[in-house]
Formats: structure tokens, C-alpha cells, sequence
């Protein structure tokens, strides 16, 4: 296990009635602040009105910033980028799932620069201060609620990469399970996808004596496998919707990963993807990530054979390692499928006919993986194969 140092500024705020404590988190900045949003459904299941109304108690002057898309693009950004200088912007406050967050990320750490918000996103710029920012959460999906990563289009480029830096971290998160209610079936399907992903991510890595970490993992993707039917079953399950929203906040806040990085070549292959055809970020990795553990199995079976016997219950009486392991990959194959993710390419109208352009965006910053490298012929590989 590699040596580390772990640190998590974002103060969470997790449950019924929290939006309460974000007046108290204003005392900390100035009056003026940004209410970023996407596409209107806070105005339709009330998050709006108690947001509103607790800035507005608080005395804030509210400049908004709507219609963030659901892979949000770099133009956007560039939008509030510009209404934070020429309005004198003190805080920005993201109220939504991931890609409102990723985009206000990329919109706090632009107002402190002259560098375009691309060159932060492409690494060209380096971030070097940032807006102070916090989150209202209404998904669970990304975890991008209590870490510094963010993940940008291009749209004019066909281009979309994940960047980061230590002064994007929001200062607060206010998580309240009753905010995910209203939100639809197929966005929490991509949302369980995603969380588990993220663990995914993290569970294949290369480390030795990481088993504290392995064992957080499969407990972590057991659990939201629980909860899962329940969750899709009544989407008013309190409970099931909490697991839900914790889990994924745990899924990506450093707490599984410490002592060794995990691969997230398939989170590239997926941004290349919706790069291209903007299709939903989970439903392309419920299409890819079997794909990709398909490819890579002899990497290291005894991992996949851990995984399949430990989170899947792979029955190993009679069978070979790499056929334990096998089984492993068809069952969350079969899981995601149970809950309504899509299995193909197809499902999105994508065929072989922009499969070049998928894998020269995917290889535009070279080979990529962790766990195991991922080359021109490998991507090709894993692309023809989820089609």
C-alpha cells in the first residue's frame, strides 16, 4: 500500500430539514451570490422555494444561472464565469445533481483567472484560487458533492475530460434524502450505476494489503445493491433514499481509495462516448464497464474472482478461477440490467459508423487505465464489443 495523506474540507450537512444550516453557512461569505441550477425540476419538487427563502432571509443578493446540462458544457461555464466578474459575485451556491456542481467547479475556479475556462479543463491553466462554492444535492450519483474532480464538454470540439484541484472543493454539502424523491426512475437508475462505478473504480488497482479498503468497497456495492429495488419500488423510501445519497458521497470522497489509486480507464472510455453522442454518463457505464472487465479479466483473475465471490455470491463448486470470475461480471451485468440500465450502444442509436471518432476522442491524451493500460486497439476492442 502506497503512503498518504488524506484531507476532505467539505463540512456535510446530511439529512431531513438540513437546508436549515445553509443560512448559517452564509455568515461565512459575502451577500452576493450565484444560484446555479439545471434544467428547473428544483422549481417543480419545491428544493427552489426553500433555497430561495433561506437566502433571502439571509439577506443575500441572488443573480441565477440556469439550465445546466445533464453533461455540462464548457460554454455554460463560461457564462457564470462572466456574471461572477461583472456582478461582483461573493459565493456560488450549486443546487443539483453532478453536473451543476461540476459546472459551478469550473465556474469558481475561472472567475480568479484570465485563463479560459477550457485551459483549466485541459490542464493548460493552472488553478490557483477559486470562488468559494457550496451544494444544495437533489441526486445521488457522482459524489462531485464532497470532492474537488469535475467533469467538462466541449460540445463544439467533441471533447470531455474530468480535471481537478485542491481549491475546488465545496466548503459545504446539504444532503437531505427528501430532495431525491421526485427524482425520475431513469436518472435513479444512472445515479446507482455511477455510485457503484465509482466503487468499481477504486476496487481494481494494482496495490498489495489493501484488504481494509477492499472490504469497505464490496460492503459499500452490497449496500447499494440493497437498496436499489427498494429505492425503484417507492421512490418516498426515506431510508433506501438515504443509503442511496450516502453511499455515493462515499463512493468518491477519498474514503475507499487511501493507499492506492484505482484504474477509471473505463470512466475515460465513457466520456469519449457521451463526448460524442451526449448520451446519459450512467447509462454509458452500465454498457462499458462489463466490457471493459471482460477485456482485462486476465489482468488479475484472483481480483475478479474476489469480487464475484465476495459481492456476488459466485457459487465456485466445480468451476475454474477465470470461470468464478466470469460469473461475477455476467451477475452485475444482470443486476444492472434487473434495474432497468441498458446493455448496448445500440439503446442510444450509436453504431459503428462514429466508432473512429469515439476512440480518437478517447485516445486524444494518450494510454490510459491504472489497472491496466488501455491502448488505441484495446478501446476499439471495447467499444465494438458494446455496441
Amino acid at each position: 500500500m502506497e503512503n498518504f495523506t488524506y484531507y476532505n474540507p467539505t463540512r456535510l450537512h446530511f439529512g431531513k430539514g438540513q437546508i436549515l444550516k445553509l443560512e448559517q453557512e452564509l455568515t461565512h461569505y459575502g451577500k452576493n451570490v450565484l444560484l446555479v441550477y439545471g434544467s428547473g425540476s428544483i422549481f417543480k419538487n419545491g428544493v427552489y422555494d426553500d433555497v430561495y427563502k433561506v437566502l433571502s432571509d439571509a439577506g443575500a443578493n441572488i443573480v441565477e444561472l440556469g439550465g445546466v446540462e445533464p453533461n455540462p458544457r464548457v460554454d455554460t461555464a463560461e457564462k457564470g464565469i462572466r456574471i461572477c466578474r461583472d456582478t461582483s459575485i461573493d459565493f456560488i451556491l450549486a443546487v443539483g445533481g453532478g453536473s451543476v456542481i461540476d459546472c459551478v467547479k469550473l465556474i469558481a475556479a475561472g472567475a480568479k483567472t484570465d485563463a479560459s475556462a477550457w485551459d483549466i479543463v485541459t490542464r493548460k491553466a493552472k488553478v490557483r484560487d477559486a470562488l468559494p462554492f457550496g451544494v444544495v444535492l437533489t441526486l445521488a450519483a457522482t459524489g462531485s458533492e464532497m470532492n474537488s474532480g469535475s467533469v467538462i464538454t466541449n460540445w463544439e470540439t467533441k471533447e470531455k475530460y474530468g480535471w481537478g484541484s485542491s481549491k475546488t472543493f465545496p466548503q459545504f454539502a446539504i444532503l437531505d434524502p427528501a430532495y431525491t424523491f421526485s427524482v425520475p426512475k431513469d436518472q435513479t437508475i444512472y445515479g446507482i450505476v455511477d455510485s457503484m462505478s465509482h466503487v468499481l473504480e477504486h476496487y481494481f488497482h494494482e496495490a498489495d494489503h489493501t484488504e481494509f479498503q477492499d472490504r469497505m468497497c464490496e460492503g459499500l456495492l452490497l449496500t447499494i445493491m440493497e437498496a436499489a429495488p427498494d429505492v425503484l419500488k417507492n421512490p418516498e423510501n426515506y431510508d433506501a433514499r438515504a443509503t442511496l445519497m450516502y453511499g455515493s458521497t462515499m463512493a468518491l470522497n477519498g474514503m475507499l481509495n487511501m493507499g492506492y489509486r484505482g484504474d477509471w480507464a473505463t470512466h475515460n472510455l465513457e466520456h469519449a462516448v457521451s463526448a460524442v453522442h451526449d448520451i446519459p454518463h450512467g447509462g454509458g457505464l452500465a454498457i462499458l464497464f462489463p466490457r471493459w472487465m471482460r477485456h482485462y479479466v486476465h489482468e488479475d483473475v484472483q481480483r475478479f474472482r474476489k469480487l464475484a465471490t465476495r459481492v456476488f455470491n459466485v457459487n465456485t463448486t466445480g468451476l475454474s478461477d477465470l470461470e468464478v470470475a466470469m460469473k461475477g461480471i455476467e451477475k452485475l451485468e444482470a443486476f444492472w440490467e434487473s434495474i432497468g440500465a441498458p446493455t448496448h450502444l445500440a439503446t442510444y442509436q450509436i453504431d459503428d459508423s462514429t466508432l473512429n471518432i469515439i476512440v480518437d476522442r478517447a485516445m486524444r491524451q494518450g494510454d490510459f487505465g491504472n489497472f491496466a493500460t488501455v491502448t488505441a486497439s484495446d478501446a476499439e476492442a471495447i467499444f465494438k464489443a458494446a455496441l
